[in-house]
């Protein structure tokens, strides 16, 4: 098991020589291998660790907010396993170090790279692209109609094609409207029991710079925090995404698979038709919030390191293409 190969002694060491700014130039080194918005995925290049796919989270200032989050991060993975869905194996563990927030490494078995779902829209013929959409909305269909089985404990999904990948086949086809997909983003465990929220989003805005802390807790905190829990919105994201993946030409094509699916088989979601002018205003918007945020964020490493001469403990995405 995934677990029984990680070792906390090497994490502790890694974190220990962790450079965030060049990871690849840290005691242990580390690649990156994936960026998210919020996080980065690496690989930690040691001995015995090139099938793991690591996320690293700095946010937890007591052992009893890991607990919280770890108990989460399994519920999360079970859960959606329960619903239907495919999850690589996976794994936390947490590093205490001598000063600074305590940290989770969650872990994932790492996939080949192009498997993923956006190497994919690269990669496929525009036929295949389709019905890879469509398997993707027949995976986001199961956790939706759980919603309706189990009200009082719904899931909320990340659909973005870079959460995708093939569970089976190559990067050159063949994919089939019956073709198995594996879920990667279990990082976020978003869960709601009786309606309340069970994720702290208080814990994902340590990493946000304290200056904007207020702002984005009164404009983006509940869109953000809402928007996984509905199918249409969820669609639309996993829309525009291929807008950031620079394959615009693609837009037609999705639009017009997801709104076949929703007037046949997902017919009982009761989803209204998506049209092109909400896909791109949807995208422009999140593409700015994303962008300043970052921006900030890199503005505020600026400030630790020069200013207040203080670590910066966040591993930042390169710059993002939009």
């Amino acid at each position: 098991m995934l677990k029984d190969v990680i070792d906390p002694d090497l994490l502790n060491r890694f974190e220990a020589g962790l450079d965030p700014r060049n990871p690849h130039l840290s005691a242990i080194s580390a690649r990156i291998i994936g960026y998210g918005e919020m996080s980065t995925i690496f690989v930690i290049d040691h001995p015995g660790q090139a099938h793991i796919a690591y996320k690293r989270m700095p946010i937890f200032r007591t052992d009893a907010e890991m607990d919280a989050y770890e108990r989460l991060f399994e519920a999360y993975n079970t859960g959606l396993g329960r619903v239907g869905l495919q999850v690589p194996e996976w794994a936390s563990a947490r590093v205490v170090p001598k000063r600074g927030n305590r940290i989770v490494y969650t872990a994932q078995a790492r996939l080949p790279s192009s498997s993923i779902g956006n190497a994919l829209l690269h990669t496929l013929a525009e036929g295949s692209i389709g019905l890879l959409f469509g398997c993707v909305l027949r995976e986001l269909a199961k956790v939706f109609a759980s919603h309706r089985v189990h009200p009082s404990l719904i899931f909320g999904i990340d659909g973005q094609i870079s959460n995708w990948a093939l569970k089976h086949g190559r990067a050159d086809g063949p994919v089939t409207e019956a073709s198995e997909l594996w879920y990667l983003d279990t990082g976020t465990p978003l869960i709601r029991r009786d309606g309340v929220e069970q994720l702290d989003p208080e814990l994902f805005l340590r990493c946000t710079p304290s200056f904007l802390v207020w702002l984005i807790r009164l404009l983006f905190l509940e869109d953000v925090m809402t928007r996984y829990y509905d199918f249409r919105k969820v669609t639309i994201d996993l829309i525009a995404n291929v807008y950031k993946e620079q394959r615009p030409e693609l837009i037609p094509l999705l639009l017009a698979t997801a709104n076949r699916f929703f007037a046949g088989e997902g017919a009982d979601f009761g989803i209204a038709p998506l049209a092109a002018e909400e896909v791109s205003a949807y995208y422009r918007q999140d593409a700015m919030i994303w962008r300043v945020y970052l921006a900030f964020r890199k503005i505020d490493r600026f400030l630790h390191r020069h200013v207040l001469r203080e670590p910066y403990v966040y591993i930042l995405p390169a710059a993002i293409r939009r």
